[in-house]
């Protein structure tokens, strides 16, 4: 697991976790040590994020808290909520104006972040009539984000029954996310799920008249709003 990940990319996963909805937990543990969850969203060996997280710390962006947790400092909060929202809009220009699909915006706005400043940012963001989401539903604005994480909850928290309208989709595995739109679980889509067995690692949602099977790893990063 070579790194290859920037100041920037740690800080927008660190943002991640610091305001989560629900609580977000690789697949199959309990509730491993941040240096593990950062290790798991991003591809990468825990010694690489554990180094990473231990610059971040030396550099002022992070600090630990009373259970070793990284809490993102003043200036570590304002650059990560800069490094989110050029992300979001930048994915924006890419799926509205070059024609790339919402995956592959994704990755794409990883590579081409340190591409844009500010002033280039803030022009984009007017060309683009201000946008209020990127293509998978996340917030440009990381107050309105924040304020929403409270009316949302992962698919994997709720019962069978349960109706909701996707909101977002978690960005941090690009597969899972190629998945939920070759799949059609895209926001805005109307869905209910009609068996929930995470022990088995499988959910079963109707979707369109149909049903999709969805494992525990999708659910966990299917965001919805319950109806």
């Amino acid at each position: 697991m070579a790194d290859r990940h920037s100041i920037d990319e740690y800080l927008e996963t660190i943002y991640f976790l610091a305001f989560p909805i629900g609580e977000y937990t690789p697949k199959g543990a309990g509730s491993p040590p941040l240096a593990s969850r950062v290790a798991e969203m991003l591809g990468v060996s825990r010694a690489s994020a554990g180094e990473m997280l231990k610059r971040l710390e030396v550099e002022g962006l992070i600090e630990r808290g009373e259970k070793k947790e990284a809490l993102l400092t003043t200036t570590g909060r304002a650059r990560a909520e800069r490094v989110v929202r050029k992300h979001r809009l930048i994915e924006r220009l890419l799926t509205d104006f070059m024609g790339y699909t919402g995956a592959e915006a994704h990755e794409r706005a990883d590579q081409l972040g340190d591409t844009f400043d500010d002033e280039m940012i803030e022009r984009i963001d007017e060309r683009l009539g201000h946008p209020q989401r990127c293509p998978h539903g996340w917030p440009v604005d990381p107050a309105f984000e924040q304020s929403e994480n409270l009316e949302l909850a992962p698919l994997a928290a709720l019962g069978p029954g349960t109706r909701a309208t996707i909101v977002r989709l978690a960005e941090h595995d690009g597969e899972l996310l190629h998945w939920f739109y070759d799949q059609g679980l895209v926001p805005g889509q109307a869905i209910e799920i009609r068996s929930a067995e995470p022990a088995a690692d499988q959910f079963t949602v109707t979707l369109d008249g149909g049903e999709r099977a969805v494992s525990e790893k999708a659910a966990a990063g299917l965001f919805v709003r319950p109806f």
